[in-house]
């Protein structure tokens, strides 16, 4: 089974990091490498954590010119991990730039890396999105346009609320992932999310993926929180 929940390592250091894992047991569970961790620990925290046997979100959300993106993209494709993304507002040539890079620099390498789009943050609203950004009409038709846009330039699937995941897959193939940030157990703080919603309520919605970080983290046994998410997100 391909993993499904990936526990969002949002910590500043490899030490925090590590500690983190091996006092809660959740060695070889699904992790996501944001730029706070990748950024101090560079391509080392990558290795250290396949040691472990984990599989890697790493979610740097690209967004450059073309030509950078493809550079950088063709880089990060020797970490042989699970999933890379850009932003999809970077344009369909960005796009197609990036999945030239990740298929010139995989070459020979085990795993199939999976390259997603962002389309709008989950931590932005509509008002936010219509005034400071200046895009017209709803959140939800901005990101099934940039679903669609994401898709025609060769990406394997978006990063979603999983509010918006049922229209992409009506607009863009059920086989085109939904990778869901966002997701909360129902006793857990909002924080700084706008669009969030319960394990459940992503498998309702055909979410593929659900990225879960402080309902884990912050948790007092984040491996049972683990266990809890696992439990509503496999009901059905």
């Amino acid at each position: 089974m391909k993993p499904s929940i990936y526990i969002a390592l949002d910590f500043t250091t490899w030490k925090e990091t590590d500690e983190f894992i091996q006092m809660h047991q959740l060695q070889g569970l699904p992790v996501k490498v944001g730029m706070e961790l990748y950024y101090r620990e560079g391509p080392r925290v990558i290795e250290k954590l396949k040691a472990n046997n984990h599989p890697i979100f790493l979610d740097l959300k690209l967004h450059d010119i073309p030509s950078t993106v493809r550079k950088a993209m063709k880089n990060l494709a020797t970490l042989d991990i699970d999933i890379l993304n850009v932003h999809a507002l970077g344009g369909r040539k960005m796009m197609e730039q990036a999945k030239e890079g990740i298929l010139s620099g995989s070459s020979g390498y085990q795993k199939e890396t999976k390259l997603i789009a962002v389309t709008i943050l989950t931590s932005m609203n509509q008002k936010e999105m219509n005034l400071e950004l200046s895009l017209t009409g709803s959140i939800l038709a901005n990101t099934v346009q940039l679903s669609k846009l994401a898709k025609e330039s060769g990406m394997d699937g978006v990063v979603c609320s999983v509010h918006e995941a049922p229209q992409i897959k009506q607009a863009c193939t059920p086989s085109f992932l939904t990778v869901t940030p966002g997701i909360r157990l129902e006793e857990s703080n909002r924080h700084d999310q706008e669009r969030i919603a319960t394990p459940r309520i992503a498998r309702q919605n055909s979410s593929d993926i659900l990225v879960v970080g402080r309902s884990i983290t912050e948790a007092k046994s984040p491996y049972h929180a683990y266990e809890q998410i696992n439990k509503e997100w496999e009901d059905k």
